[in-house]
């Protein structure tokens, strides 16, 4: 079985409150991006095996989240052994949520290998396990997530026929970097409710709360960003906990960056 593992951006991300479990409790929109993917084969197999190609990840494979996924779905509805291939093309470290996306992929294409026939709420529910973000590539569609990400409400956006620019430097955030300096708040207008305005009024209320500390840390995001906003994008952002932003225009940009910078675009 062969799958398609696309990733996501964060439109709007406001970090509300530390919980006592340790996570944060969060407010974002998760957007899927669906031309920028990594692919997935996954196969039943005598043994558990693990393969990479393209983008390099330094990972002991037990603690890749393909495999993590498989041995979950072993552990809870004892399947047989798979094989998986992952060909990786979304960038790591980024903010877009491609581990996550391939972990998911592999809970689904294993609920379809081993005729599991689980309903939605309980891929949801494996794949929250995983992570804050896994559980969306279950629906795969724009939502409006809460909790530490793994509520999810369906939210409507009007971006269809605009376009998406998304850019990745070779620098890296890590998710450790991002929460340990962010100041949870609790804004007064909620964010459905700002993005419920025209695009056009998004740009300086419509924000990522890891940005402020984090592009004084990495200033070079912080200068792209504007790059986006000066070369014409309605709004601008960094995604998730970054290192990637993304600018959406009103028609396909003429913009370059340099070779250093991986650079996707499509339109919505």
């Amino acid at each position: 079985m062969i799958l398609r593992a696309n990733c996501k951006i964060n439109i709007g991300l406001d970090v509300l409150r530390r919980r006592e479990d340790g996570f944060h409790e969060l407010s974002t929109v998760m957007y899927p991006v669906q031309g920028l993917y990594d692919t997935l084969t996954v196969v039943r197999s005598e043994e558990m095996t693990f393969k990479q190609t393209g983008i390099c990840v330094d990972c002991p494979t037990e603690k890749n989240l393909c495999v993590k996924a498989a041995r979950l779905m072993q552990r809870c509805y004892g399947v047989d052994n798979v094989a998986i291939t992952l060909d990786k093309r979304v960038p790591f470290g980024a903010g877009l949520g491609g581990g996550s996306s391939d972990a998911t992929a592999v809970i689904l294409a294993m609920n379809e290998l081993f005729d599991l026939s689980l309903s939605e709420q309980e891929l949801t529910a494996r794949a929250a396990e995983l992570g804050s973000d896994t559980a969306f590539f279950v629906r795969n569609t724009p939502q409006l997530c809460t909790g530490r990400g793994e509520v999810m409400t369906p939210i409507a956006l009007p971006l269809a026929g605009l376009w998406l620019v998304v850019i990745k430097p070779e620098v890296s955030v890590s998710t450790a970097e991002a929460y340990g300096g962010v100041k949870p708040f609790v804004p007064e207008v909620s964010l459905d409710v700002l993005l419920a305005r025209p695009i056009e009024q998004w740009q300086g209320v419509v924000k990522n709360d890891f940005e402020a500390h984090i592009f004084k840390s990495h200033p070079l995001l912080g200068n792209l960003k504007q790059q986006l906003l000066d070369a014409g994008a309605i709004y601008a952002s960094m995604s998730g906990s970054g290192s990637a932003l993304f600018g959406i225009f009103d028609c396909r940009p003429e913009i370059n960056f340099d070779s250093t910078i991986f650079t996707h675009i499509e339109q919505l």
